[in-house]
């Protein structure tokens, strides 16, 4: 029989600072999440120095995996963006790509949300303040990432296309119409553009929500399936088992929704980018 129980609780909404201290500290802006990112980022630049260090013509396992990611990659936002914008956007929507999955597939490592602070309860040792917590299961940080993808999407639209040509882009007649049809249709294109300023507006939130749903989801699910057992009051062998059993095909679950997330967000930010900076002569072919 085992005396004692392992609880890792569910994920509160909140990131709670890694250093619990009862008034105003200088680590209270290290939360957990911004702990994992940054060891995330310090796993992603070690790999990419390790595999680009010593370039040979023959790559050895490292360079041929992180030269097939970044190609894929590069073709994969080519075919969105155009080879006109490829250059400029590919570094940012493919860090984006790679961090956003790193994170997901981190999460799934044994210790993140069950290692840190807790009491013991009659179920065990239970996990109040989890040192480790999925950066993406952080509303801050994926709505920080959106909102940066916007400043950057702006900046690349007007640059691209011109002032003129974005307002056109939102405002003006669609359809090459011209003469009495397109003066009779201006108010309708004007009243859709004033629908696609407040579609481009929420774009950061769809974006965000998207993503810390599904992660902060599975992080939810994966709590629950690992103290089901104890939840349903089951022996302590028994839950233990099931602890260790029943996770395992979510587990593989989550390791392919990690990956969606992240490819739904690089595709989703790439067509935005191709709707604000294709020209006309690209429009209608």
């Amino acid at each position: 029989m085992l005396d004692s129980f392992f609880v890792a609780a569910a994920l509160t909404l909140d990131a709670p600072a890694i250093i619990p201290s009862s008034g105003e500290s200088f680590f209270d802006w290290l939360s957990n999440s911004v702990f994992v990112s940054f060891v995330v980022s310090a796993f992603i630049i070690w790999f990419a120095r390790q595999a680009t260090k010593q370039l040979t013509v023959v790559p050895g396992p490292t360079q041929n995996m992180f030269e097939a990611v970044v190609q894929g990659l590069y073709d994969l936002i080519e075919s969105i963006v155009g080879s006109h914008m490829v250059a400029r956007a590919f570094s940012l929507l493919a860090t984006l790509f790679i961090f956003i999955l790193v994170s997901n597939w981190f999460a799934l490592l044994p210790g993140v949300g069950s290692i840190g602070w807790g009491k013991d309860t009659p179920a065990g040792f239970e996990v109040l303040t989890p040192i480790l917590r999925p950066t993406t299961a952080d509303m801050n940080m994926t709505l920080a990432m959106a909102c940066v993808f916007m400043v950057f999407w702006l900046y690349w639209s007007i640059s691209e296309v011109g002032i003129k040509g974005f307002l056109d882009h939102i405002f003006g007649v669609k359809g090459g119409l011209t003469g009495f049809m397109a003066l009779a249709l201006i108010p309708v294109f004007l009243f859709v553009g004033v629908i696609e300023v407040v579609s481009m507006a929420f774009r950061p939130m769809s974006l965000s929500l998207r993503l810390f749903g599904n992660v902060f989801a599975g992080e939810t699910l994966l709590s629950t399936m690992i103290t089901l057992g104890k939840q349903l009051n089951l022996p302590d062998w028994i839950a233990y088992a099931l602890s260790v059993t029943i996770p395992v095909p979510f587990y593989f679950l989550e390791i392919l929704v990690g990956l969606l997330q992240a490819t739904v967000f690089l595709l989703l930010c790439s067509v935005y980018l191709q709707l604000s900076t294709s020209h006309d002569e690209e429009e209608g072919h």
